[in-house]
């Protein structure tokens, strides 16, 4: 099998579990409180992470010089878990999905202030053109506008913000010391707040719990491996199949069917994030120095 066309499969796979791991936690939410589900899923995928670590260059590499930098990194990706996994409690799950995607938008905008990286104008358009689709989703002003989309848009800064953080200090850290942290924070956040929120999960409900634990590392591993086989500017795109599993999913567990704004949005944000992909490749491959 061509090594691109596996890291194409790598990354629809990591996107299935990703989508698979965020309908349980809209599951989960009908009867648990966020922090719960949080804390549940940091818990069982944090000796997981220690297992693929430990076959990717040994436990070693958990170590770090940069503890302050990852502390940061875990609390604003805690943000981002909070956010996202309330909203899903309020919002159907193909709207949620779409209005995250909003994510890369709001990482081309903060690296110029945050890593004073220079953003071309065709750049800029696309991210003004992303924009408008989301607000095509979330319509404020309009009758449809539903408040629960704007913790969706927290999250995405949130997730931007971890994104630009991993930019400017992913070279100098193992990759997997960057994800034991990210998951290690949020589980202890969402553990000292176990005694105002806790409810005994149900027998049913136990095994539900570590599934969506075991989703998480499953989408983290597969969208590594994709980006270890394929280029990124190839492999990148089809992180957007996740709409796709949520309309699916959303339709198939909760009979929800989204609105023709949201599937008109959600494809304007897509198409706005495959644009600035496409650019920053395309820029990417100018800067190279000749060899």
């Amino acid at each position: 099998m061509p090594a691109t066309l596996k890291g194409i499969l790598y990354m629809c796979a990591g996107v299935l579990c990703l989508a698979l791991g965020d309908a349980i936690t809209k599951w989960l939410g009908a009867g648990y409180s966020p922090l719960q589900i949080i804390f549940f899923r940091t818990l069982v995928s944090l000796p997981l992470i220690v297992l693929i670590a430990r076959f990717n260059g040994g436990i070693r590499k958990l170590g770090t010089k940069r503890p302050g930098v990852h502390l940061l990194r875990g609390l604003i990706f805690t943000g981002t878990m909070v956010c996202f996994t309330w909203s899903l409690t309020l919002l159907p799950l193909a709207e949620a999905t779409a209005i995250i995607f909003a994510a890369p938008l709001f990482v081309t905008l903060l690296s110029v202030p945050l890593l004073k990286e220079r953003v071309d104008k065709p750049t800029i358009l696309a991210t003004l053109l992303g924009f408008i689709g989301v607000m095509i989703v979330v319509r404020p002003g309009a009758d449809s506008f539903r408040p629960a989309t704007l913790i969706v848009l927290a999250a995405a800064v949130f997730y931007a913000l971890t994104l630009i953080t991993a930019r400017r200090y992913g070279s100098r850290e193992h990759l997997w010391a960057m994800v034991f942290y990210t998951t290690l924070i949020p589980m202890l956040v969402s553990a000292a707040t176990m005694p105002w929120v806790w409810i005994t999960p149900s027998m049913p409900d136990w095994p539900i719990f570590i599934l969506a634990g075991v989703l998480g590392v499953g989408a983290m591993a597969g969208i590594t491996m994709a980006f270890r086989y394929a280029p990124a500017a190839l492999a990148a795109p089809f992180d957007y199949t996740a709409l796709i599993w949520a309309v699916l999913l959303g339709w198939w567990i909760w009979g929800e069917v989204p609105d023709v704004w949201v599937l008109i949005g959600g494809t304007v944000v897509i198409f706005s994030g495959l644009l600035i992909a496409w650019r920053e490749g395309r820029v990417a491959i100018t800067r190279r120095p000749a060899t």
